[in-house]
């Protein structure tokens, strides 16, 4: 019996020193993992950089074909990738994340339009690829060309800021009545606005519907003015038109604002003998929107604009400003596109 006590206490012994042990194991492991928990949810950017390579490893097989401009060659990338190269370029990377986010949908609902894999159709423009890298369809940077144009201390950082909102946001696109949104239409500032796409681009797209953006003074851009001589303003409705039978005698009783839009953009002005669209108007001067107003003084005329861009669809510094108030990408998304769903791309 007594040697069965001894090993009875023994094995209790050793019982109690494994539990020990591996009770402190475990402890170690919880402070472990909730150390790294904290470090993942830490949302600095400019910390172990986001900068993924995306290939058909990590996005499946969709790449789509850019005509890049200036080499006149075509480039072949993962399409995710191309969305960070145009969010780069369109979009102020110091945007908050959620605007950047909703940047990504649209440019990615915009470059599937033109792929013919999912049923869109080839940017007539592009010779060959889907897309190009310009304004004519949207504008596509290199990741090199884009951290060339940030300041140096903070283009790692806006990079993975970038790259996390097309992650984030990865193959959704936007979809009206179960078809996708060919014309996602997007722009820098509006006047407070929006546009409906008829009064603008005379389609009538049901997504395209004029929407309240308010908030957007605080945009650089908000108000601009330009600023010409009466025979600089002549010569330059001459060279369009050269029956307007405009002269610096008659030029401040010739011009006059026929019609405006909903949300205050000019439809018609009617300047000598012509009437042409607030639009042409614009392009004509080099204005920043077509909700302008023109008045005249001793020297020229001066035209006062308000807002930045075609004012049809979604507003980015709108969008900046929804994203400050709380609203996540969908929110904003859903508010500048009527009636859209968002959706993961299927091949058709």
């Amino acid at each position: 019996m007594l040697k069965n006590f001894f090993m009875t206490v023994s094995l209790g012994i050793i019982f109690i020193i494994f539990v020990a042990v591996f009770i402190g194991g475990i402890g170690n492991n919880i402070q472990y993992n909730k150390s790294n928990k904290n470090s993942n949810e830490l949302k600095n950017y400019d910390i172990n950089p986001t900068d993924i390579i995306f290939d058909k490893n990590n996005i499946g097989e969709e790449s789509i074909k850019i005509y890049i401009t200036k080499e006149k060659k075509i480039k072949e990338l993962p399409l995710e990738e191309y969305i960070v190269g145009v969010v780069s370029a369109e979009m102020p990377a110091e945007f908050e994340i959620e605007a950047l986010k909703a940047q990504a949908v649209a440019a990615r609902t915009f470059a599937v339009a033109h792929m013919e894999k999912y049923g869109g159709q080839k940017y007539k423009g592009a010779n060959g690829a889907d897309v190009t890298d310009t304004v004519d369809c949207q504008v596509y940077k290199s990741k090199d060309d884009v951290m060339n144009n940030w300041p140096k201390n903070l283009s790692e950082k806006y990079w993975n800021k970038v790259t996390q909102a097309v992650q984030e946001t990865n193959g959704q696109v936007l979809k009206y009545n179960a078809k996708l949104v060919t014309n996602p239409y997007y722009f820098a500032i509006s006047s407070g606005k929006t546009e409906n796409s008829k009064d603008i681009f005379g389609n009538d797209e049901p997504y395209l519907k004029s929407v309240a953006s308010p908030g957007e003074e605080i945009a650089k851009k908000y108000r601009s003015q330009v600023k010409l001589s009466y025979n600089n303003f002549i010569n330059k409705i001459k060279n369009e038109y050269s029956n307007s039978s405009l002269s610096i005698f008659n030029v401040k009783n010739s011009i006059n604002i026929i019609s405006r839009t909903d949300a205050g953009s000019v439809k018609e002005i009617k300047i000598g003998n012509n009437i042409i669209t607030g639009a042409r108007f614009r392009s004509i001067f080099g204005l920043n929107s077509a909700n302008f107003s023109i008045s005249y003084n001793m020297t020229g005329i001066v035209i006062n604009c308000t807002g930045y861009g075609h004012d049809v669809g979604m507003s980015q510094w709108g969008a900046n400003v929804m994203s400050k108030q709380g609203k996540n990408y969908k929110d904003i998304l859903t508010h500048y596109y009527t009636g859209v769903s968002i959706v993961k791309i299927s091949i058709k």
